[in-house]
Parts: structure tokens; sequence; C-alpha cells
């Protein structure tokens, strides 16, 4: 993927955020602070696991396919937010950790 492809991505993810900020408004009177956007995150981590746990047939549930593809574009949806929403260049971050990671482990 593209830097121009993941700003893409950065771009479209905020703008989702955005309505769901204004459903937010409108049934609740204020938006989710960030700390009830980690939890609900960490909700869809779970589920991720959940999910990839039934594929690999260690959990009883059927059709976890395409509930995991889902959760997994979730996920990543959700750490965007948080990243913007905290003040964390994504980018940036993915950046840092690929090259300190990588170098840790030559």
């Amino acid at each position: 993927m593209s830097i121009a492809n993941f700003d893409e991505i950065i771009r479209r993810s905020m703008e989702i955020r955005k309505k769901y900020r204004e459903l937010e408004l409108l049934h609740h009177g204020s938006e989710w602070t960030v700390e009830e956007d980690a939890l609900a995150y960490l909700t869809d981590a779970g589920l991720v696991g959940r999910n990839v746990m039934s594929q690999q047939q260690r959990w009883p549930k059927a059709g976890s396919e395409a509930e995991l593809e889902h959760k997994l574009g979730e996920n990543m949806w959700w750490l965007i937010v948080l990243a913007e929403r905290s003040g964390i260049d994504i980018r940036e971050a993915v950046d840092r950790f690929l090259t300190k990671t990588e170098a840790a482990l030559k």
C-alpha cells in the first residue's frame, strides 16, 4: 500500500468518525470521549480474537470468515481514529514501530 493510499484510508476513516459523532450528538447529546472510543476498540479487538478462534475451529461459531474480515477492518479504523483523536500521526507511529522492531530483530 502506498502512502497516498494510506492517506486516503485515514481521510475516509475520519469522515466515518465524523458521521458517528453526528449520530452520538443526535442520540445522546454528546460525542463519545476518546476513552469511550478506546473501550469500543477493545471490545472489537476481543471479537477479532473470537472470530480467529472460530475460523481455526477452536471456538464453536459458524460463518465467522466475513465477520473476521469486517472486524479486522474495523479494528484498523479504530486505531486510525484513536491516533487522530490523540494527536498521533499513525503513519509515523507505524513507521517508527516497524523500524525499531526490524532493527531489534537483525
